[in-house]
């Protein structure tokens, strides 16, 4: 019997490889390497899910706290306007509690036509500004109407507690109340402010 590995004495051509088997294993990826570069399923759609829900909340959080600013500011407008109760008890006698109600309308204009922008856009799904021109517009008139506020508030603190030192009745606590009012009021537009410079730099206009 002939050894069949003997090419030589058959005169046989040796058989070859098909071309490239030779290298086939090295050139085969690993399947651990595959695996570990491709991404796992669902990452990028869990990221979105998560960026929407992270959205909505800041809308919420926004549109909650101009409601709150609005409530308080629209109080303390007309706890000071009714505080007249003749003589010296009357606020317009006194400069400091006629600024109040002059930030205490701006407030209340500024906060109650945010509030109808957002109601206009959930109700039709319209935008009435441009999303870049909206968020600046947020940003620097919470700031601006939550200083107003503060300003306001501080300058007529003191006068309060001066008359609150010698007369305590109706018109020293109604003043003391629209203070009060506007107070809370700056709360809620400087924590509204924080979100909105948070927005702007991110360029996520909510």
């Amino acid at each position: 019997m002939s050894d069949p590995n003997n090419h030589k004495a058959t005169g046989l051509p040796k058989p070859t490889a098909p071309p490239g088997t030779g290298n086939m294993q090295s050139q085969t990826p690993a399947t651990g390497d595959m695996e570990s570069q491709t991404p796992a399923p669902g990452t990028s759609v869990e990221h979105i899910i998560e960026r929407w829900k992270r959205d909505d909340l800041r809308k919420k959080t926004s549109l909650g706290l101009r409601c709150i600013a609005l409530v308080f500011s629209l109080l303390a407008f007309i706890i000071m306007a009714s505080n007249k109760h003749g003589d010296w008890k009357d606020f317009s006698r006194y400069e400091e509690y006629r600024y109040v109600l002059a930030i205490a309308i701006l407030s209340t204009l500024y906060t109650g036509l945010l509030v109808l922008r957002k109601v206009h856009e959930l109700s039709t799904s319209k935008e009435i500004l441009s999303l870049r021109n909206l968020a600046l517009l947020e940003f620097f008139g919470d700031q601006l109407m939550a200083y107003l506020l503060l300003s306001a508030a501080s300058s007529a603190v003191p006068l309060t507690n001066r008359m609150r030192e010698n007369n305590d009745n109706i018109f020293t606590d109604s003043s003391a109340s629209a203070v009060g009012m506007e107070f809370m009021a700056f709360l809620a537009l400087a924590v509204s402010a924080g979100i909105s410079g948070y927005k702007l730099s991110n360029q996520t206009y909510i």
